[in-house]
Protein backbone atom coordinates (compact mmCIF):
# COMPACT_ATOMS: atom_id res chain seq x y z
CA UNK A 1 0.00 0.00 0.00
CA UNK A 2 1.33 3.49 -0.98
CA UNK A 3 0.34 6.42 1.65
CA UNK A 4 1.80 8.88 -1.10
CA UNK A 5 1.32 7.59 -4.64
CA UNK A 6 1.60 8.68 -7.96
CA UNK A 7 5.40 8.96 -8.45
CA UNK A 8 8.02 6.61 -9.55
CA UNK A 9 7.95 3.19 -8.20
CA UNK A 10 11.50 3.95 -6.34
CA UNK A 11 10.54 7.51 -5.29
CA UNK A 12 11.36 8.65 -1.84
CA UNK A 13 7.87 9.90 -1.25
CA UNK A 14 6.43 6.60 -1.62
CA UNK A 15 5.14 4.86 1.71
CA UNK A 16 6.55 8.50 3.38
CA UNK A 17 4.54 8.29 6.57
CA UNK A 18 5.81 4.70 7.28
CA UNK A 19 9.50 6.38 6.19
CA UNK A 20 9.28 8.95 8.87
CA UNK A 21 7.42 6.93 11.22
CA UNK A 22 10.56 5.16 11.44
CA UNK A 23 13.27 7.68 11.40
CA UNK A 24 10.83 9.41 14.61
CA UNK A 25 10.58 6.44 16.25
CA UNK A 26 14.57 5.75 15.89
CA UNK A 27 15.65 9.55 17.43
CA UNK A 28 13.11 9.18 20.26
CA UNK A 29 14.11 5.61 21.75
CA UNK A 30 17.92 6.61 21.69
CA UNK A 31 17.30 10.16 23.02
CA UNK A 32 15.06 7.55 25.60
CA UNK A 33 18.52 6.07 25.86
CA UNK A 34 20.79 8.80 26.60
CA UNK A 35 18.37 10.25 29.23
CA UNK A 36 18.74 7.26 31.29
CA UNK A 37 22.77 7.74 30.95
CA UNK A 38 22.68 11.73 31.86
CA UNK A 39 19.62 11.81 34.02
CA UNK A 40 19.83 13.00 37.88
CA UNK A 41 18.32 9.89 39.01
CA UNK A 42 21.40 7.93 37.63
CA UNK A 43 19.33 4.83 36.84
CA UNK A 44 22.04 2.73 35.86
CA UNK A 45 23.59 2.95 39.48
CA UNK A 46 20.46 3.45 41.63
CA UNK A 47 17.91 0.64 40.13
CA UNK A 48 17.52 -2.88 41.66
CA UNK A 49 20.55 -4.61 41.97
CA UNK A 50 19.82 -8.68 41.58
CA UNK A 51 21.97 -11.83 40.98
CA UNK A 52 21.62 -11.35 37.09
CA UNK A 53 22.39 -7.74 36.89
CA UNK A 54 25.52 -7.00 34.42
CA UNK A 55 28.09 -4.70 34.98
CA UNK A 56 26.71 -0.77 33.92
CA UNK A 57 29.51 -0.41 31.08
CA UNK A 58 27.17 -3.37 29.31
CA UNK A 59 24.13 -1.18 28.79
CA UNK A 60 26.44 0.54 25.93
CA UNK A 61 25.65 -1.52 23.42
CA UNK A 62 22.16 0.30 23.37
CA UNK A 63 24.17 3.41 21.65
CA UNK A 64 25.72 1.01 18.79
CA UNK A 65 22.73 -0.20 17.99
CA UNK A 66 20.67 2.28 17.46
CA UNK A 67 23.69 3.87 15.69
CA UNK A 68 23.13 1.68 13.38
CA UNK A 69 19.08 1.47 13.21
CA UNK A 70 19.53 5.02 12.41
CA UNK A 71 21.29 3.71 9.28
CA UNK A 72 18.62 1.32 8.81
CA UNK A 73 16.48 4.55 8.60
CA UNK A 74 18.41 6.83 5.85
CA UNK A 75 19.04 3.20 3.99
CA UNK A 76 14.96 2.83 3.73
CA UNK A 77 15.25 5.78 0.61
CA UNK A 78 17.24 3.31 -1.34
CA UNK A 79 15.60 1.10 -3.47
CA UNK A 80 16.96 -2.47 -2.02
CA UNK A 81 16.52 -0.86 1.66
CA UNK A 82 12.88 0.01 0.17
CA UNK A 83 12.47 -3.42 -0.75
CA UNK A 84 13.04 -5.11 2.60
CA UNK A 85 12.33 -2.40 5.42
CA UNK A 86 9.42 -0.85 3.88
CA UNK A 87 7.69 -3.79 1.95
CA UNK A 88 8.63 -6.70 4.40
CA UNK A 89 9.69 -5.30 8.21
CA UNK A 90 6.95 -2.29 7.57
CA UNK A 91 5.22 -0.86 10.61
CA UNK A 92 6.97 -2.91 12.78
CA UNK A 93 9.90 -1.60 13.40
CA UNK A 94 7.74 1.47 14.51
CA UNK A 95 5.93 -0.87 16.84
CA UNK A 96 9.52 -2.14 18.06
CA UNK A 97 10.76 1.59 18.73
CA UNK A 98 7.61 2.06 21.20
CA UNK A 99 7.68 -1.48 22.91
CA UNK A 100 11.28 -0.21 23.44
CA UNK A 101 10.89 3.39 24.84
CA UNK A 102 8.09 1.82 26.97
CA UNK A 103 10.52 -0.73 28.51
CA UNK A 104 13.40 1.76 29.25
CA UNK A 105 10.26 4.08 30.75
CA UNK A 106 9.12 1.31 32.89
CA UNK A 107 12.53 0.25 33.75
CA UNK A 108 13.49 4.36 34.18
CA UNK A 109 10.51 4.63 37.12
CA UNK A 110 11.35 0.75 38.53
CA UNK A 111 8.61 -0.90 37.57
CA UNK A 112 10.04 -3.55 36.69
CA UNK A 113 6.67 -5.98 36.07
CA UNK A 114 6.05 -3.42 33.93
CA UNK A 115 9.28 -3.65 32.06
CA UNK A 116 9.36 -7.13 32.04
CA UNK A 117 5.83 -7.08 30.23
CA UNK A 118 7.30 -4.51 27.33
CA UNK A 119 10.58 -6.36 26.93
CA UNK A 120 8.75 -9.82 26.27
CA UNK A 121 6.53 -8.21 23.54
CA UNK A 122 9.20 -6.23 22.06
CA UNK A 123 11.31 -9.40 21.65
CA UNK A 124 8.07 -10.97 19.87
CA UNK A 125 8.36 -7.98 17.63
CA UNK A 126 12.33 -8.05 17.24
CA UNK A 127 12.63 -11.94 16.22
CA UNK A 128 9.74 -11.36 13.47
CA UNK A 129 12.10 -8.44 12.15
CA UNK A 130 15.13 -10.73 12.70
CA UNK A 131 13.13 -13.58 10.79
CA UNK A 132 12.15 -11.33 7.69
CA UNK A 133 15.91 -10.05 7.46
CA UNK A 134 17.54 -13.74 7.85
CA UNK A 135 14.77 -14.76 4.96
CA UNK A 136 16.19 -12.11 2.66
CA UNK A 137 19.38 -12.83 0.83
CA UNK A 138 21.84 -10.30 1.26
CA UNK A 139 23.65 -8.83 -1.89
CA UNK A 140 26.14 -6.31 -0.20
CA UNK A 141 27.99 -4.52 2.35
CA UNK A 142 24.75 -2.32 2.98
CA UNK A 143 22.56 -5.05 3.64
CA UNK A 144 25.22 -6.35 6.24
CA UNK A 145 25.70 -3.11 8.21
CA UNK A 146 22.27 -1.91 7.87
CA UNK A 147 19.97 -5.19 8.06
CA UNK A 148 22.00 -7.57 9.57
CA UNK A 149 23.93 -6.10 12.05
CA UNK A 150 21.63 -4.42 13.76
CA UNK A 151 18.57 -6.41 14.32
CA UNK A 152 21.15 -9.46 15.41
CA UNK A 153 22.93 -7.52 17.58
CA UNK A 154 19.40 -5.90 18.50
CA UNK A 155 17.75 -9.54 18.88
CA UNK A 156 20.70 -11.06 21.01
CA UNK A 157 20.89 -8.14 23.39
CA UNK A 158 17.01 -8.32 24.20
CA UNK A 159 17.03 -11.87 24.76
CA UNK A 160 19.52 -11.14 27.91
CA UNK A 161 17.36 -8.30 29.05
CA UNK A 162 14.25 -10.55 29.48
CA UNK A 163 16.09 -12.66 31.88
CA UNK A 164 17.67 -9.92 33.62
CA UNK A 165 14.10 -7.67 33.65
CA UNK A 166 12.53 -11.17 35.25
CA UNK A 167 15.46 -11.17 37.67
CA UNK A 168 14.37 -7.88 38.26
CA UNK A 169 10.64 -8.39 38.71
CA UNK A 170 10.87 -11.34 40.86
CA UNK A 171 14.17 -12.03 42.26
CA UNK A 172 15.83 -10.76 45.21
CA UNK A 173 17.58 -7.39 45.86
CA UNK A 174 21.51 -8.70 45.75
CA UNK A 175 22.18 -5.61 48.10
CA UNK A 176 20.68 -6.83 50.99
CA UNK A 177 19.68 -10.65 50.62
CA UNK A 178 21.72 -13.92 50.31
CA UNK A 179 21.97 -15.90 47.26
CA UNK A 180 19.57 -18.80 48.79
CA UNK A 181 19.50 -22.11 46.42
CA UNK A 182 16.28 -21.02 44.72
CA UNK A 183 18.57 -18.09 43.51
CA UNK A 184 20.90 -20.01 42.81
CA UNK A 185 18.84 -22.41 40.52
CA UNK A 186 17.55 -19.42 38.64
CA UNK A 187 20.68 -17.96 37.76
CA UNK A 188 22.03 -21.47 36.77
CA UNK A 189 19.26 -22.46 34.88
CA UNK A 190 19.30 -18.67 33.02
CA UNK A 191 22.38 -18.78 32.14
CA UNK A 192 22.13 -22.62 30.82
CA UNK A 193 18.71 -21.17 28.31
CA UNK A 194 21.14 -18.43 27.77
CA UNK A 195 23.83 -20.66 26.25
CA UNK A 196 21.11 -22.79 24.39
CA UNK A 197 20.15 -19.62 22.47
CA UNK A 198 23.94 -19.22 22.06
CA UNK A 199 24.26 -21.99 20.53
CA UNK A 200 20.98 -21.64 17.61
CA UNK A 201 22.57 -18.43 16.63
CA UNK A 202 25.99 -20.00 15.76
CA UNK A 203 23.79 -22.90 14.11
CA UNK A 204 21.42 -21.27 12.03
CA UNK A 205 23.49 -20.77 9.06
CA UNK A 206 26.88 -22.24 7.71
CA UNK A 207 28.18 -18.80 8.78
CA UNK A 208 26.26 -18.51 12.09
CA UNK A 209 25.38 -15.52 13.38
CA UNK A 210 27.95 -13.66 14.91
CA UNK A 211 26.50 -10.40 16.46
CA UNK A 212 23.89 -12.06 18.36
CA UNK A 213 26.79 -14.28 19.59
CA UNK A 214 28.99 -11.49 20.65
CA UNK A 215 26.04 -9.51 22.09
CA UNK A 216 25.03 -12.83 24.90
CA UNK A 217 28.95 -13.39 25.36
CA UNK A 218 29.27 -9.53 26.01
CA UNK A 219 26.68 -9.64 28.50
CA UNK A 220 27.25 -12.81 30.47
CA UNK A 221 31.04 -11.28 30.60
CA UNK A 222 29.02 -8.17 32.71
CA UNK A 223 27.16 -10.72 34.71
CA UNK A 224 30.97 -11.80 35.77
CA UNK A 225 31.99 -8.25 36.21
CA UNK A 226 29.12 -7.25 38.49
CA UNK A 227 28.70 -10.20 39.84
CA UNK A 228 31.81 -10.64 42.82
CA UNK A 229 33.03 -13.97 44.21
CA UNK A 230 32.52 -11.80 47.83
CA UNK A 231 28.68 -11.90 47.17
CA UNK A 232 28.12 -15.58 45.97
CA UNK A 233 30.94 -17.45 44.54
CA UNK A 234 28.50 -19.54 43.07
CA UNK A 235 26.82 -17.32 40.61
CA UNK A 236 30.33 -15.69 39.86
CA UNK A 237 31.58 -18.43 39.17
CA UNK A 238 28.63 -20.27 37.43
CA UNK A 239 28.38 -17.04 35.29
CA UNK A 240 32.30 -17.68 34.49
CA UNK A 241 32.33 -20.76 33.06
CA UNK A 242 29.16 -20.08 30.65
CA UNK A 243 31.28 -17.12 29.55
CA UNK A 244 34.31 -18.67 28.51
CA UNK A 245 31.65 -21.06 26.79
CA UNK A 246 29.85 -18.71 25.09
CA UNK A 247 33.41 -18.02 23.74
CA UNK A 248 33.50 -21.32 21.36
CA UNK A 249 30.36 -20.18 19.37
CA UNK A 250 31.79 -16.78 18.91
CA UNK A 251 34.75 -18.56 17.38
CA UNK A 252 32.25 -21.00 15.81
CA UNK A 253 30.78 -18.38 14.13
CA UNK A 254 34.65 -16.73 12.53
CA UNK A 255 35.18 -19.90 11.72
CA UNK A 256 31.53 -20.40 9.81
CA UNK A 257 32.60 -16.45 8.31
CA UNK A 258 35.82 -17.68 6.62
CA UNK A 259 35.15 -20.38 5.17
CA UNK A 260 31.98 -18.50 3.67
CA UNK A 261 34.08 -15.58 2.06
CA UNK A 262 36.07 -17.87 0.93
CA UNK A 263 33.62 -19.40 -1.14
CA UNK A 264 33.51 -22.38 0.02
CA UNK A 265 29.48 -22.89 0.42
CA UNK A 266 27.94 -25.62 -1.78
CA UNK A 267 27.27 -22.68 -4.94
CA UNK A 268 30.68 -21.88 -4.76
CA UNK A 269 32.24 -25.13 -4.45
CA UNK A 270 31.52 -25.96 -0.68
CA UNK A 271 32.54 -29.15 0.64
CA UNK A 272 29.28 -31.08 1.55
CA UNK A 273 31.31 -32.61 4.43
CA UNK A 274 32.44 -29.45 5.56
CA UNK A 275 28.87 -27.85 5.36
CA UNK A 276 27.55 -31.08 7.56
CA UNK A 277 30.26 -30.12 10.28
CA UNK A 278 29.60 -26.59 10.49
CA UNK A 279 25.80 -27.55 11.01
CA UNK A 280 24.68 -26.04 7.61
CA UNK A 281 21.38 -27.31 5.37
Amino acid sequence: MRLFGGGSQNSWTNHLLLKVANIIGAIFVMGGNVYTVISPWDVYYSGKETYFTPASWSFFIWPLIHMLILGTCIYQFSGRGKEVIIERIGWKLPLLDFLNAMYIYSWTIQEYRYGLVFIIFAVSVVTQIYGEVKGTQLRNFCDEVFLHLPFSLYHGWTVCLIFMSAFEAFGVNAVTEPADVWTKVAVFSSLTLLQLVDFSYAYSAIEGDLPSCLAITWYLFAVVVQQSPERSSFVHYSALGFAIFSLCWVMRCLIGLELKYRGRRNRLGFGEETSRLLGGH
